[in-house]
């Protein structure tokens, strides 16, 4: 009897202690339950992690053909958006060494106009696949050779006849005929006008860094070339004529001319050293100096000096040819 009271308060007690015990961890469980729960809140709203974007590189499949035949020369692929038509070119060399990139005319259709080398693929692209016609414009030269050429050739082509060379005139007609005055000046006159475009040429004027075709240069060296032999026979001839108003009319138009020249010179200096305002430059204007006063009348006062200069000439000399150049 007294071990059946004995296990049963034995039991009790445990019994008990379980509830006490569950008690306990149910307390601490909402304690850690309500400690985080004020843990997320003061938190804030989850925010979700940020997906990483892989940029893609497109790639377009370029296939050249020749702009005469019209046959396939090579494709060239896996270029670049960002790739230029002079990216092309050096492509293209790359591939097929024959075509050389100074030489090569890119062109969009057949017969279209030619793409600047700064254009970029993805400017012209309509999809992955881009057609471009190639031609070759043949051997090219620099603009600066061009300018010089240009000028050169009439410089020395007038002095040639101003000296009056046997393969051009009489002999006997030149040795007997004394030189009028304005023929003397009309032959520093014309070199003054070259050499002024000479030294612009090479330290004035910013000439573009392209080229072009030698067909190009040799058809505007014979324009020029041409003009000055017209002009410089009939002035160096033996039976020249002078002015028919004498000095007066040779003094007013050789002033005329050097006043042309100047303004002509300074405009062109104007022109290569625009105003900058911010990333804009602004178009000369008019300043202290009166040959630029010309702008209050004109956009490009120097092709109005250029025109000046040649009416002059042309009234100085009293000949066809000089008006017809201007």
């Amino acid at each position: 009897m007294f071990r059946r009271q004995k296990s049963l308060a034995s039991e009790r007690k445990k019994e008990l202690f379980s509830q006490g015990a569950t008690r306990f961890i149910l307390r601490n469980d909402m304690r850690n339950f309500h400690f985080l729960s004020r843990l997320v809140l003061s938190a804030g709203p989850l925010k979700p992690t940020p997906a990483v974007k892989h940029s893609k590189k497109i790639y377009f499949e370029i296939e050249i053909l020749d702009a005469q035949t019209k046959k396939q020369i090579c494709i060239l692929d896996k270029v670049t958006q960002s790739s230029t038509i002079h990216d092309v070119k050096q492509k293209l060399h790359k591939t097929c060494p024959k075509w050389y990139p100074s030489r090569v005319g890119v062109q969009l259709e057949c017969g279209g106009p030619f793409l600047k080398d700064h254009i970029t693929i993805q400017s012209i692209a309509a999809s992955s696949i881009v057609t471009l016609y190639v031609t070759d414009l043949g051997q090219q030269v620099s603009w600066t050779t061009v300018f010089l050429a240009e000028y050169t050739g009439p410089l020395l082509i007038y002095l040639l006849f101003y000296l009056r060379i046997s393969c051009i005139y009489d002999g006997k007609e030149s040795a007997r005929r004394l030189r009028h005055p304005v023929v003397h000046l009309a032959c520093f006159c014309h070199c003054i006008h070259y050499i002024r475009y000479l030294l612009e040429t090479l330290f004035v004027h910013k000439v573009s860094a392209g080229q072009t075709t030698l067909k190009n240069l040799i058809m505007i060296c014979a324009f020029y070339w041409g003009f000055t032999s017209w002009i410089a026979y009939y002035i160096n001839h033996p039976l020249y004529t002078p002015p028919s108003f004498g000095n007066r009319q040779i003094t007013v138009s050789a002033i005329n001319f050097l006043m042309c020249e100047a303004g002509n010179h300074f405009i062109n200096v104007m022109l290569s050293h625009p105003n900058h305002t911010g990333n804009n430059a602004c178009f000369p204007s008019p300043n202290y100096n009166p040959f630029t006063w010309m702008f209050f009348l004109v956009s490009c006062p120097n092709y109005t000096y250029e025109i000046g200069s040649w009416i002059s000439f042309t009234v100085m000399t009293q000949t066809l040819p000089g008006g017809l150049t201007a």
